[in-house]
């Protein structure tokens, strides 16, 4: 049985004293539970909100914007609410927009609902664009999904799925953080559009440091990325039924059948079955899954099914076979001489040779496997829907 939906607008507010209470007001005028969190301001801010039937929690000192959201899932949840929405303080959001977020989490409640920022207008900063899409290829990158707007603070988290992640980050980086960990852990990501006010340079607030922070989000996505690359499954927030399952290229129709239940099409498992058999061919010595692992990424393909497939060009025999051809392409004849001279003394023409018959064999293999999964998934598919 599912649990009504309970929200909770999470206002976070650091020093917006000039901009708070209007954003509050909006607020209230939409939804009925408004939270803010005082994280240390030192301008009376949260003073400016007299009268107003808002919830306030403060901190002593400030802690950072990740460690507010926190404090303030932590209230939520205690006062029985199932999400929050988050609001940054400082007027640059629209609190209407909120309309936008709510029906979105009662058709998907199990999703994190992030605000796409329309940057189009000519007063929102080119840095603030730039920074838009260098995170969402990073974001691309690590997660192999897209999203328009990986900065926006204006978002929606169902609170479980903060409380069953394991989040690092206590200020700006956390929404990345939040993000791709979220992805990770299966949870779908969906997006609403939103509008967005930049006011004159001179009459913005804003906390962020730009050497500091820059430098905290660039070790972020050096970590998120390195962690990406890792062939280690990622626990899952909604569903647990697929840990310890393995898929194995020896065990065709059940790996297909598995797969296909992960709203994965044909197409797309033999396109990333024909990555993993193309790059697996290559001499990509030591580093054939992190290759893969990141080309699976940023290609927004199945790892599982490219990683599996790789395994059909394990040495000896493919590795043997690209030899064979590169050497004839080199010298018009096949290499007959199987001995500690011909593979070890002479490694790097063998290397090269390698690298002349992958460039033939592989998009040959890569054809022939993405063709033949392409047909069982298909039938397997078929034969699935008749069956219910």
């Amino acid at each position: 049985m599912q649990h009504p939906i309970k929200i909770m607008i999470v206002i976070p507010v650091y020093n917006h004293g000039r901009t708070l209470r209007d954003v509050v007001t909006c607020a209230l005028g939409i939804h009925a539970h408004v939270l803010v969190v005082d994280d240390g301001s030192r301008d009376g801010g949260p003073d400016t909100l007299a009268g107003l039937d808002v919830h306030i929690i403060r901190h002593p000192k400030n802690r950072g914007k990740g460690a507010a959201l926190l404090t303030a899932a932590a209230a939520a949840r205690k006062t029985g609410m199932t999400h929050m929405v988050t609001i940054d303080a400082d007027g640059q959001h629209d609190p209407h927009d909120l309309r936008h977020f709510i029906p979105a989490i009662q058709l998907d409640p199990q999703a994190i609902i992030v605000g796409n920022r329309n940057l189009r207008a000519r007063q929102v900063p080119r840095s603030t664009r730039f920074g838009r899409r260098f995170s969402n290829f990073w974001f691309r990158l690590q997660t192999g999904q897209g999203i328009g707007d990986t900065q926006s603070g204006f978002r929606a988290y169902p609170l479980v799925v903060l409380e069953k992640l394991k989040l690092r980050e206590k200020r700006y980086a956390f929404e990345i953080e939040a993000l791709v960990k979220a992805a990770w852990a299966g949870v779908r990501l969906r997006e609403v559009a939103i509008s967005v006010f930049y006011p004159p340079h001179r009459q913005r607030v804003s906390h962020f440091h730009i050497f500091r922070d820059n430098l905290r989000l660039s070790w972020l996505n050096c970590r998120l990325t390195l962690r990406s690359i890792v062939p280690v499954s990622h626990r899952q927030v909604w569903d647990q039924s697929r840990n310890g399952e393995k898929i194995s290229v020896w065990r065709p129709v059940q790996a297909l059948r598995k797969l296909l239940t992960e709203n994965t099409s044909p197409a797309q498992l033999a396109t990333a079955g024909a990555l993993g058999v193309f790059l697996g061919a290559l001499p990509l010595i030591a580093c054939h899954t992190v290759v893969i692992l990141l080309a699976t990424g940023f290609f927004r393909l199945h790892r599982i099914a490219a990683l599996s497939t790789s395994q059909l060009c394990m040495p000896p025999l493919v590795p043997a076979l690209c030899i064979e051809i590169g050497y004839f392409m080199r010298h018009g004849r096949f290499l007959t001489e199987i001995s500690l001279k011909s593979l070890g003394y002479q490694g790097v023409e063998r290397c090269y040779e390698w690298l002349l018959g992958s460039l033939v064999l592989a998009p040959v293999m890569a054809l022939i496997v993405g063709g033949i999964i392409y047909l069982m998934a298909r039938l397997i598919r078929r034969e699935t829907r008749a069956t219910q």
